[in-house]
This record gives structure tokens, sequence and C-alpha cells, in this order.
């Protein structure tokens, strides 16, 4: 309770620090004001010309224009209830293309941006049903509208601007804009492209585009308590990559067009999320993919705004080698349609003060409590561990509270299966967004309870509502680790349940369950989720191999539990199929008012 009243505190000053003064649209900058206002393209230029991993990222974008220059004008064709393919190809068109007239001077980009916006502004909507796609859309008219401004003809100017009046602007005044009640990234998706959609066609619409951004500044802040107090984002990797470009978008387009983001980027832990997404790439180059993620990490464009934002150029210590690594097609990116503007942050910073991050733990007490470690900043082969708390009553998450993720020796022991894509389920009927707690959702494999390292009662699904809290975290020279309460997670099967994750001095992994049994017998499943072969060699022990590399689970009980394998062939047509994988753990009887504890030690063994 003392936690929550102090999280309720920082949300309570945080929104009191937020909307700090008026904006002074008398001088509001002229075109173009998104972002890159007029000369600034010369910051690039010189950026161009001190780095050669700048210039690939450039061409890149110059090919893919000239690749754009020979295809026809996107059409209004949805994939199931979604525009949102269209709406991106055409926010990447029409942002690349931009770039190119700007950077260049060739006519050609200019004309071919005009089409695609023209081709946009012809569509009957924008699909305000869902409305991330008007959301995207509207951003690629906007960039295209105040980048080209002076150059588009003016029937075309009229057009466009009338398509995002109409389209985006009035369709936020309908019934589909429930964003503004969202505490989700769909808050900061579509308050950034209105916001960015009004600030483009101010000279005409003036009282529209107040009324949006002031409409933005009441409703943003919901989204962004999100991060309070100390930077966690709760929908994991994927969804901090999407939910806060949206957001630097709008405070940066704010900034640039108006003098300043009306205290936006001072909410309790916005500025500090940069570095937990950091501490959320592993060594082995996934992430830790809790919630709605991928197992695969990519590099955060928006990263080098955080980096000039907070005059801490240690964050791009990972972008940096992105943007190096031989092995990548000049990096690869979460939001690559926002490409160009990885080329306008990075001119505003110099990459040679890249340094490694100080540090090797991160943790967070949000929605979402996370413990992060990390034992170096320099190896592929650097001991990872990650463990999360939280809730699946959250969006996009998973049945996966007291769940772990460990890497040593270039190895990612315990994982995560992972996201499956949303279409895929819903084509086949799944009722995927109903959070109930009996509800098809928690019936998908990757999603539920059973596919995840985490403990189960009685093969029944977590709690919907349950909250696993972190506390008791260890950081010092010895131990490294958090302990999580999983007793309203656990459900009133138990009458307490907790897990104590810890590292010890040589990065080997001690997991320590402590149960307390109601007055009724309970089958306890402990799991876990492996890329590697497992193979049981005892009563009390696992084996792991990767290549040549193994690990022991050796399972510490006062009594003896059932080892087993799961292979994670999915129970029905919807799952994804999970190849390669497999689950390990034990299955424990519990008498009636027992108590007991059971560690599962991990050890690396030197050599094979």
């Amino acid at each position: 309770m003392k936690q929550l009243l102090i999280i309720i505190f920082i949300l309570i000053a945080g929104g009191a620090k937020g909307y700090t003064k008026d904006f002074d649209y008398s001088h509001i900058a002229p075109h173009p004001r998104l972002l890159l206002k007029e000369g600034e393209e010369r910051n690039i230029h010189i950026a161009l010309q001190k780095s050669t991993v700048l210039q690939a990222f450039h061409k890149r974008i110059l090919d893919y224009c000239d690749e754009t220059l020979k295809e026809a004008p996107v059409k209004r064709i949805k994939e199931g209830k979604r525009l949102l393919g269209v709406s991106r190809i055409v926010l990447k068109r029409v942002f690349y293309l931009s770039y190119a007239y700007r950077m260049t001077g060739e006519k050609e980009y200019l004309r071919r941006a005009e089409k695609e916006m023209l081709a946009a502004a012809s569509f009957i909507d924008w699909n305000p049903s869902h409305f991330l796609d008007v959301s995207e859309m509207s951003m690629g008219l906007a960039i295209g509208y105040d980048w080209l401004f002076n150059e588009l003809l003016p029937d075309s100017r009229k057009k466009i601007r009338q398509a995002i009046v109409e389209k985006a602007i009035e369709a936020s005044k309908t019934k589909h804009a429930s964003f503004y009640q969202s505490r989700t990234n769909w808050n900061q998706v579509c308050n950034g492209g209105l916001v960015c959609s009004a600030l483009a066609i101010y000279e005409d619409e003036p009282e529209k585009t107040k009324e949006i951004i002031n409409k933005a500044l009441q409703t943003v802040p919901l989204a962004l308590e999100c991060y309070a107090p100390d930077g966690g984002y709760p929908e994991g990797f994927g969804y901090w990559s999407y939910g806060t470009s949206y957001q630097v978008m709008l405070n940066d387009a704010l900034e640039s067009s108006l003098g300043h983001d009306a205290g936006l980027s001072d909410y309790p832990g916005f500025l500090q999320s940069a570095q937990y997404i950091q501490y959320m790439t592993a060594p082995t180059g996934d992430c830790f993919n809790f919630s709605d993620a991928s197992p695969k990490a990519y590099g955060n464009i928006m990263m080098f705004w955080f980096a000039h934002k907070t005059k801490n150029p240690s964050l791009l210590w990972l972008e940096k080698k992105y943007l190096n690594d031989a092995n990548l097609e000049f990096g690869e990116y979460l939001e690559e349609r926002f490409l160009p503007c990885l080329l306008i942050f990075a001119s505003r910073i110099d990459l040679d003060e890249v340094i490694s991050p100080k540090g090797n733990t991160w943790h967070s007490i949000g929605t979402t409590p996370v413990y992060i470690y990390r034992s170096g900043w320099n190896y592929k082969t650097d001991t990872y561990l990650g463990v999360k708390g939280g809730t699946a009553s959250t969006s996009h998450a998973h049945m996966d509270a007291g769940s772990f993720i460990y890497e040593q020796a270039g190895v990612r022991w315990a994982m995560d299966l992972g996201m499956q894509d949303y279409y895929s389920l819903e084509s086949k009927g799944v009722d995927l967004w109903n959070t109930k707690q009996y509800s098809q959702r928690w019936q998908v494999f990757r999603i539920g309870s059973s596919a995840h390292n985490t403990l189960t009662i009685d093969g029944k699904s977590h709690q919907v509502n349950g909250f696993a809290e972190l506390k008791s975290f260890t950081d010092n020279q010895g131990n490294k680790g958090a302990k999580v309460n999983l007793t309203s997670t656990l459900g009133q099967a138990i009458n307490q349940a907790t897990r104590t994750v810890i590292l010890t001095p040589d990065n080997s992994l001690e997991i320590t369950d402590y149960l307390e049994n109601k007055d009724t017998v309970s089958l306890i499943r402990w799991t876990m989720c492996t890329p590697t072969i497992p193979k049981i060699t005892d009563n009390q022990t696992i084996m792991l191999t990767q290549g040549n590399k193994q690990l022991s689970l050796q399972v510490d009980s006062p009594r003896k539990v059932n080892l087993h394998i799961w292979d994670n062939t999915p129970p029905h047509d919807y799952d994804y199929e999970n190849p390669g994988t497999c689950r390990v753990g034990y299955d424990i009887v519990l008498n009636p008012k027992e108590k007991i504890t059971i560690k599962v030690k991990f050890n690396l063994i030197k050599n094979k």
C-alpha cells in the first residue's frame, strides 16, 4: 500500500508538472516546421560528411525512393479489420520521399510524394474504426504537406489539407476516438498523428489546430503516466518502440513548431525509459520479450532523440553497434518507416562521444515491475537475467508473472516464445481482445500461463487481476536478483507463494519457490521454456545442451518431484508452431496446509 501511495503521489506531481504554459501561436515556425526546419538540412549534410555509417543509411533511404518511383501509389485494401499496413506504406513512402527531396532537390521525389499523398487523400476514409490506421496515415500526409508545402501544386495542397481535416481531425470527434481515454500506446500514436497533422495545416485551420493540441495536452498524460515512477513500460519492448516513437514525434513537433512541448517530456519516468529499453536488449541480440513482443531485438531510432535530450551519449552504446554491425544491413529497426528521424536526430549529437553505460542492473516498480541484470556491455557471452512481475490485466499482457529470461555463455537457456501475429488469430475467430478470466485469449498457447517460465496450480490459468509485486531487490558485489510475490497471481488455491531469483557471484542462477498450501491437495507445476536439447539424467537433474555447451538444472526439494520434458506442440489449430523449443520442469503434489521450499540450481558445465 505504501508503494502504491508513493506512485500515486508521483503521478499527481507529474500531472501538475506537465502542461506548464500556453503556446504563442503568433510565433509558430514557418514551413517546414515539423522535426526539421528550413536550413537544418545542412546539419545532416555535415553529419554525413563525418560518418560513412550515416551515409549508408542516407543511401538506403534514397535507394528506397528510387524503387518507389517505379511503383504505383497505394490502394485502399484492408487486411481483416485493419488498413494499418497501407497507412504504414504511405507514411514510409512520403517520409522517405520528402526527405530525399529536401536533401537532394530532385523534383522526381517531390512529385512522387505528392502523387502518393493524393492517392491516400482520395480514399473514402482512413478506417477510423481502427484509429491507429488514421493516425499513421495522417502522420505521413502531415510530414509531406509540411515539408513540401512551398513546392506542392496549389490544388494538391488543398486536397491533402481537406483530407487531413475530414479523415483525421473530424474523425477524432466521433465515437471511434476512444483512444482519448486510453492509457496505452493507442493514446500516444493517435494523439501524435493528430497533433502533427494539425500543426501542418495551422494557417488554414487555426482553431481546429488549437483544439487538437489542447485535447492532446489533456489526454496524452494518461499514457505518459505508465512510465512512472522510474521508466518501466508496461507493454514491453515492441510497444515501447511504437508508443514512444509517436510520443517523441509529438513532443519534438511541438518544440520545433511552437518552441516547447508543454512539459510533456518532463513526466516522471519518460526520459528514464530510454535506459530501461537499453537494458531490455540482451547480449545474444534478443530482447526480454515479455507480453506481446517478438524475441529478436531491434535498434530504436528514437534513442538518438533521447541521447540528445538527456545529454547522455551512453544511451547510444547499443545503437552504435547496430549502426556498425557488418552482419546487419546497416542496422535493423522496429519502426523503420521513421528512418529519416535517425539522420535528423543523429545530426544533433556527436557519435564520437558515445561511451559505455555505467552500471549493470535496472529495476522498476511500476505497473509491470521488472528486474534486469547484465554482467557487461561488450560481449555476446555476457550473463543476462530478466525477471518480471505485474499482471495479465495490462494492455498486451501475457500470463507471465514470475517469468524469467536467462542467458549465459552466449546461449539463451530460459526463453519466452513471444507474441503471435494478431491477424493469424483474429482470422480464425479467436476472441483475442477479451481479457476476462475465462476468455479465449488465455487459451492461446503463447499467451496463457502454461507456456511461460513460471508456476501454475492444478493446471489453472493465472488470475487476470492478480498482481505480482517485485521486492527485496538484491544488488551487491555478491548476489543479484529479486523476489516476486505470486500469491494473488496464483489465486485462491494457495495461502502464499513467493519466488526468489538470484544470480550467484559465479553467474549461476538459483530459482527458489516458497509455497504455503491451503487445506486442499494442490498440483504445483514448475515450467521453463528453452530452445535447447533437454535430457533427464537422474530424479533431480535435467541437462540442457546447446551446441558444445551444457547447463544442468538441479532440483533441491525436501521430497521427490516428478521431472518432465514437454514438447511445445500447439494444442489448437490457431496456435503458431514452436519448432526447436520445448518446456522442462517438474510437478509436485502439495498436501493440505503443507509448506515447502524448492530450489532449482542452474550450473554451466565448463567442459562438455
